[in-house]
Order: structure tokens, then C-alpha cells, then sequence
């Protein structure tokens, strides 16, 4: 007696090797039996209480998305959307350094304006969506656990909230760590591993700064911090350093090497896997290579660093529901203030209005918050911004460019772009890419996520609200690199599977998930490939506190199955919820 079977599919085992037509039979969340259906093989005899026929899908194990930042989301939704969307059964939050654990009572929305200047999580969203009851990081867990969940969630210890807590002021303002901060420090990270966390994270980009400016905490570390902090995270147990290294968005040309040199010594040092992102540059496009071969030598020698690949170029969307080259102007910030965005979308199709904003003097921007001058950067940079279309083309040719397009309409590229982003009841997004795009082609990003020590990361799910979803990152991979891609080579399914499963859960030790197999956990995905459709990022206004975000829907999906309980079918979601908090090996 089965709990669940998932018949004559064919099954992408996330091993990497060839698919094979098979039935799976499920009991007690594991998986039981997996019975090839090979000639005239009848497949899977027994009683089953339920049953989905996978006839003509491909069935995979659940994807596992480690870089999140579901760390506040966790308070209000259950369902951790848009991963769950896009097939996602297991999420690692807390990263870049940031997180709500530990923290000082009084000091709450310190962490919640870090959160909302490093991630673009609106702040009044968190304020009033999370449920605090914690103060130390294994509370913190302890409180998660209280949630009902659709996939399991796990997270890391977080850098700034470690600084901010243990030295106060003086950790938040970056202030150099006596002896004395840095026992303090590693006693937290050391009690948060022995707890469950599956890493720690830090921050050292200038990128990543708080709603007021303020670098996160951590940015500027000395050598003798990380490495105290390395050393406590490999006594509390097996776990993750995880590093945003400093030149990670091009404000560096040398950072990011000064950075591997440390990262590589702490990893053989502490014996723990270290992971980095790592995305290609304008200011230095062939670093990334430089990069990879270290990683690579360090495999070799037996020392585990893993830099994190984005799976499409990394930038931002904008359109009228959020950033974008109008947001100054008078008669724009008017309607804005006084209508619905549906009420929005109509007004600004007015040619009167059109032409008033068009002919508009920009309004100055602001100091802070930090994204309120996107708008100046993004008016004169027509020839690096795309008109993505529907279904959404993240590999777009240079005649897709809003520029280019201008100039072939004989037209101003602002009155271009305003037309652009009118499409839809002014709901389209344009796409700028600020990083893996360089070329104008995804080859850069092929040869990343060909080499060995590369790892899928970078979504940032929960994250980025009114810039990007990238949470749609496990669809892209099956749709673009295993199936549509067209300008250059694209990968073996098999491959692209094992990527976003086996590979991922392998970096942070969760080896009872990623594969289907027989005594694994039955996370799985029922997939029509042949119709899985990416959809275009909209808008939505469901945050607590009305608060916006970017949300990618996709079709195709026909299930996902989380330790055996189906939690989505046909897309939707069930009700279900079997999810779990995750803890690392001590």
C-alpha cells in the first residue's frame, strides 16, 4: 500500500543521468520503490491511497533554491511564493549577511531597515508582517518552526544581525572588532550552527547598504573576524560560508580576487564548504574566468569553494508599476498619488497626459532612499534596456533594445520607452541587465554554469520586490537552457536537473533530497515540459500593507510533491502544508 504513486512519467532522476520511463511509488514522505517501465512492464502493482499519471511529463526531484531571502516572508506566508510556483520544494534563506536573528529587543527595525535598503523588501511590509517572539538565533528557529509551511525551509546565521547585536551601535556603524566583540560574535554563530542553522553569510559589497546608507555590517571585517567566525561555524557543525565578496557589483576591479585569496585559506582551514557569488562585469568582463579557475584549482586540491551563478543576465525590470525614467515627474507623481494602478494604466494612455509627461522638468532626487535615482540613470541608458515581450525573452538581440527600436520608429527613445511600458495597460516591464550580459549573449553564462565548481544560486526569492523575480529561476533553466535556447548551445535536461537538485542540496549537506531514490525524501515535480511557459512579470500588491512586488507566474506545472504530500496541482496550491524547518548536521 502506496501513500502516493506517480506513474509511466519519465523520470529526470537528478543524478545526471539519462531519463528513463518509470513509476515511483511513495510511502510515509520517502520514497519506496522506483520500477522502470521498460518493454512490456506493466510498472507498479500495488494499492495506492492516490495517484497522478505522469504519462508523456517528466517527473524530477523537488528543486532546491539556496539563496533566498525569505526571511521576514516566513512570518505571514506559509506558502513562500513565487518559489513554490516554480517547483522549488526546498529554500535556504538568510543570505548576503542579512537576517532577523539574533536581535537586541528595541533594535527590530534596525534589522527591517537593513532588509529593506540590501533587498528592496518594502519596509513597511515587514513592520507589519513579521511576528517577532525571538531574540537569540535558535529562538528564532524555534519560532519558524510554529509556522504551517508548503516546502521546507532552512536559513543561515547572518553577519549583520551577529555585528549589530554583539557590539550595537559600533557594529552597525562598521567599527573595527576588538577581541573581545569577536568571542562574542563567534559564541552567537557557534550556538546558531549547534542549533540548526546551515551556515553563515556576509556581506562585503558596497553594493549592499541599509535604507540609510550604512554599508551592512560586516562590509569592512578584518581578516582575524571572518576567520574567528569561520572557526566557530565549523565547531557548532556541518554548514555553509557563504560570502557576497567585496567588487561583486564592478565597484572593485581587484576585490574580488583579494577576496578568493582569504575565502580559499578560511576553506582549508575550517574544512567546510565556502560559496560566493559571482556574476560578469562590464568594468572587468573576464574576471569571472579568473575566478572560476581559482574555484577550480581549489577542488582539486580538496578544498570545497563554489562560486554561485545567476541563471540570466542580473539587473532589473522597470515599468510603470515601479522603477523607471518618470517617477520624478510632476504630472506622473500626480496620478500615481491619485489613482488605482488600473485607473493608472488608462490615464497614462491619454496623449495629453503623454505628452505632459513627456514634457515634464524631472523633480530632484533624493539622497535616501538609496533607488531614488534609478530614474536619471535609467533616461539615458536606452541602448542597454530591452523590450523583453510576451513570453519574456531573456536573451534579447540588439535591434530589441529600446534604441534601437527608436530609432527605427524615427522617435525620441524617452517617448519610445514610455510606449514600450504602456503596452498591457501600462503593466509591460523592460529589461536592463547590469551584470552576465556584457556580450549581449548568454555564453558567459554558459561557460559558468558548465564548470564544475559552479553552483545554481542568486535568485533571490523574496527579494528585490520592485526590480526583479528571480524566483522564477528554476522554470528559466528548463525552458531556456534545456529546451528554447537558440543563439548557443543549451544543456542536456538531465543536466539542467541535476543543477537545481542534487547539486544544490549537496553544498549544504542535505543529501536525504535531491534525487529520486529509493529512501530519499519525496519531493518531486510532475512537469509537462512541452508546455511549460514562463509567464511575464507583473505587479502585485499583496505584501502586508499593500506593499508591491514583482511576481512571474508560470504554467506546466501539473504537481509538486513536498515528503510525499502533494502541495500544488494543476499550479494550484492544494492546502497542504508538510513543510519543515531544516537543521544542519551538528
Amino acid at each position: 500500500m502506496y501513500d502516493l504513486t506517480i506513474t509511466g512519467g519519465t523520470v529526470v532522476d537528478g543524478t545526471g543521468d539519462k531519463p528513463f520511463r518509470a513509476d515511483i511509488g511513495i510511502k510515509d514522505g520517502r520514497v519506496v520503490e522506483v520500477r522502470r517501465r521498460d518493454g512490456d512492464d506493466a510498472g507498479l502493482t500495488g494499492e495506492s491511497a492516490q495517484s497522478i499519471d505522469a504519462t508523456g511529463k517528466i517527473v524530477t526531484p523537488g528543486f532546491v533554491d539556496i539563496h533566498t531571502h525569505y526571511d521576514g516572508q516566513i512570518s505571514w506566508d506559509g506558502l513562500l511564493e513565487p518559489s513554490s510556483q516554480h517547483g522549488v520544494t526546498t529554500v535556504v534563506s538568510g543570505n548576503c549577511g542579512v537576517g532577523f536573528a539574533p536581535v537586541q529587543p528595541g533594535r527590530e527595525q534596525w534589522l527591517i531597515e537593513l532588509m529593506e535598503g540590501v533587498e528592496d523588501i518594502p519596509g513597511t511590509a515587514l513592520t507589519e508582517g513579521i511576528k517577532w517572539g525571538w531574540e537569540s538565533f535558535p529562538e528564532y528557529l524555534d519560532a519558524v518552526e510554529k509556522q504551517s509551511l508548503a516546502v521546507d525551509f532552512g536559513t543561515q546565521i547572518a553577519h549583520g544581525a551577529v555585528r549589530g547585536y554583539a557590539m550595537g551601535d559600533r557594529g552597525a556603524r562598521n567599527e573595527s572588532a576588538t577581541e573581545d566583540d569577536i568571542a562574542a560574535m563567534a559564541q552567537i554563530v557557534q550556538e546558531a550552527i549547534e542549533a540548526g542553522a546551515l551556515g553563515f553569510s556576509t556581506s562585503r559589497t558596497e553594493a549592499h547598504r541599509a535604507i540609510d546608507g550604512e554599508p551592512v555590517p560586516g562590509t569592512y571585517a578584518a581578516e582575524d573576524e571572518l576567520f574567528a567566525l569561520g572557526r566557530a561555524m565549523a565547531r557548532g557543525g556541518q554548514a555553509v560560508f557563504e560570502v557576497a565578496p567585496a567588487g561583486t557589483a564592478g565597484e572593485s576591479l581587484d576585490g574580488p580576487m583579494r577576496e578568493l585569496d582569504w575565502m580559499v585559506r578560511l576553506a582549508a582551514e575550517i574544512d567546510r564548504p565556502l560559496s560566493f557569488a559571482m556574476v560578469q562585469t562590464q568594468s572587468a568582463p573576464d574576471l569571472w574566468k579568473k575566478q572560476l579557475d581559482i574555484a577550480g584549482q581549489a577542488l582539486d586540491d580538496g578544498i570545497r569553494v563554489h562560486p554561485q551563478f545567476a541563471a540570466r543576465p542580473f539587473g532589473m525590470l522597470f515599468g510603470f508599476a515601479g522603477y523607471h525614467a518618470f517617477t520624478h515627474r510632476p504630472t506622473f507623481r500626480k496620478l500615481k498619488a491619485e489613482l488605482s494602478p488600473q485607473e493608472l494604466g488608462t490615464r497614462l494612455a491619454d496623449p495629453a497626459v503623454r505628452a505632459a509627461i513627456l514634457a515634464d522638468t524631472d523633480l530632484p532626487p533624493q539622497p535616501l532612499p538609496l533607488f531614488d535615482a534609478l530614474y536619471a540613470m535609467i533616461q539615458h541608458a536606452a541602448d542597454s534596456i530591452y523590450a523583453i515581450g510576451d513570453p519574456p525573452d531573456y536573451e534579447p538581440t540588439p535591434d530589441q533594445t529600446v534604441g534601437a527600436i527608436a530609432r527605427a520608429r524615427g522617435e525620441d527613445p524617452l517617448a519610445t520607452m514610455y510606449d514600450l511600458m504602456l503596452e498591457s495597460n501600462g503593466t509591460a516591464m523592460l529589461m536592463m541587465p547590469f551584470f552576465n550580459y556584457v556580450e549581449g549573449n548568454h555564453d558567459a553564462i554558459h561557460e559558468m554554469m558548465s564548470h564544475r565548481a559552479g553552483v545554481s544560486g542568486l535568485s533571490d526569492g523574496g527579494a528585490h520586490c520592485g526590480l526583479i523575480c528571480d524566483a522564477s529561476y528554476p522554470t528559466f533553466m528548463l525552458t531556456h537552457w534545456a529546451r528554447d535556447r537558440r543563439r548557443g548551445p543549451r544543456f542536456p535536461l538531465e543536466y539542467v536537473v541535476r543543477k537545481q537538485t542534487l547539486d544544490t542540496a549537496t553544498l549544504f549537506g542535505l543529501t536525504d533530497r535531491g534525487v529520486l531514490k529509493v529512501g530519499k525524501k519525496a519531493d518531486v515535480n510532475v512537469i509537462d515540459l512541452d508546455a511549460l511557459t514562463l509567464g511575464v512579470p507583473l505587479m502585485a500588491y499583496d505584501l502586508p500593507a499593500g506593499g508591491k512586488r514583482l511576481i512571474q507566474g508560470a504554467s506546466g506545472y501539473d504537481a509538486t510533491v513536498v515528503s510525499g504530500v502533494v502541495t500544488r496541482l494543476g499550479g494550484a496550491d492544494t492546502g497542504a502544508r508538510p513543510g519543515k524547518v531544516l537543521r544542519g548536521v551538528r
